[in-house]
């Protein structure tokens, strides 16, 4: 079982709290890194920092649309966030691109298809050498060469 970051913005607080109980219900670790600051990078950039650090194998991030938490987590050094919005997606994001956080929109996901969602990514993995290897290592270099 992973142990999974979590937070949210204001907007997403009562999304944040089903999901928690849901992953506590599956056996998760889970650690709530709040919801309460009206600045969405703040809580975002702390979860995308513990994933990255591997304090926490997966991360979760909720915002309105989960576009600003995307965006801001994926500022950080090591963190993979990929924006779900269907079950595909949810696969690919981990199978494709070895995301490590998912981003989703409280005003554009039900709370049940969210879980549904977090399910589908939370058991798909990345094959290392797999057909997408040469994708991942080039935003890797491009990372490390950028001191990004």
């Amino acid at each position: 079982m992973y142990t999974i970051a979590i937070g949210c913005d204001p907007n997403a607080q009562e999304v944040k709290a089903f999901i928690i109980s849901s992953l506590e219900k599956k056996g998760y670790s889970v650690k709530d890194f709040g919801s309460t600051d009206p600045i969405y990078a703040n809580v975002a950039i702390q979860v995308a920092e513990a994933v990255a650090q591997k304090e926490y194998d997966r991360g979760i991030l909720i915002c309105g649309t989960g576009i600003g938490v995307c965006l801001a987590a994926n500022k950080v050094k090591g963190a993979y966030a990929a924006l779900i919005s269907d079950v595909y997606s949810a696969e690919r994001a981990q199978k494709s691109n070895n995301a490590n956080i998912a981003c989703f929109g409280a005003f554009t996901l039900g709370n049940r298809l969210m879980e549904k969602l977090i399910d589908v990514f939370l058991s798909s993995e990345y094959t290392p050498g797999g057909p997408s290897q040469k994708k991942i290592d080039r935003i890797y270099a491009y990372e490390s060469r950028n001191n990004l």
